[in-house]
């Protein structure tokens, strides 16, 4: 891929990168363990999915994780769907905007982006991600798409899925995501460990931020 180098050298460990189609990686969160990559996600022992769509089952690059957050569904889900807002509890994401107004829903359309500093092989850039709304059931599940694009960086396309269920005490959250694009698979294990951190990371803001706020 023109202008693009492998994963190895683009996409270091460590770098703090954020991708919401894509998932957010935060230095201060360690490589996670990715699911294994012959395995189909299982969810109460079913597909995870919202509205009968899911991450892209064909994809090398993927991961999932759980949390349970101590609040009540309707912060939690607001938080993850107020998208504009996310600069204000993500420190990975530099703007947010919504490319159409209302409820997020099914079509709408949002860009933001996150900071790549330099590394040895490639200069400091700034990723640009357009994410589009597959499927939204509200308080229930929202799945994303889209790229993410950057000077010598490059996802083509991210597929992220978010499921919401009240549970004694508070929510569980489930989240999973692919990528594909020559470039990231390149180095499946290095994507794979960028992918987990982000996800982890994400997770660990969204149980912060919800938990102290709780209205």
């Amino acid at each position: 891929m023109p202008g693009t180098r492998p994963l190895t050298s683009a996409l270091p460990l460590g770098l703090p990168l954020a991708l919401a189609v894509v998932g957010t990686l935060a230095t201060a969160t360690p490589a996670a363990q990715a699911a294994p990559a012959h395995a189909t996600a299982q969810h109460h022992g079913r597909t995870p999915q919202c509205r009968g769509q899911g991450v892209d089952a064909s994809a090398r690059i993927r991961y999932r994780s759980d949390v349970v957050i101590k609040a009540p569904l309707s912060t939690v889900w607001k938080l993850q769907t107020d998208v504009e807002r996310w600069p204000s509890w993500q420190p990975p994401v530099l703007t947010a905007d919504r490319l159409d107004t209302g409820r997020l829903r099914e079509g709408s359309r949002f860009r933001w982006s996150t900071p790549a500093p330099a590394t040895p092989t490639t200069p400091a850039t700034t990723l640009d991600i357009t994410s589009t709304v597959r499927q939204l059931r509200r308080e229930a599940c929202v799945l994303w798409s889209g790229p993410a694009i950057g000077q010598g960086l490059r996802i083509d396309e991210g597929v992220h899925l978010w499921t919401f269920t009240e549970v004694e005490g508070g929510v569980r959250v489930h989240t999973e995501e692919t990528w594909t694009g020559a470039q990231v698979e390149a180095d499946v294990p290095t994507a794979t460990a960028a992918l987990g951190a982000g996800l982890e990371a994400w997770l660990h803001d969204l149980k912060a931020t919800a938990e102290h706020r709780r209205t």
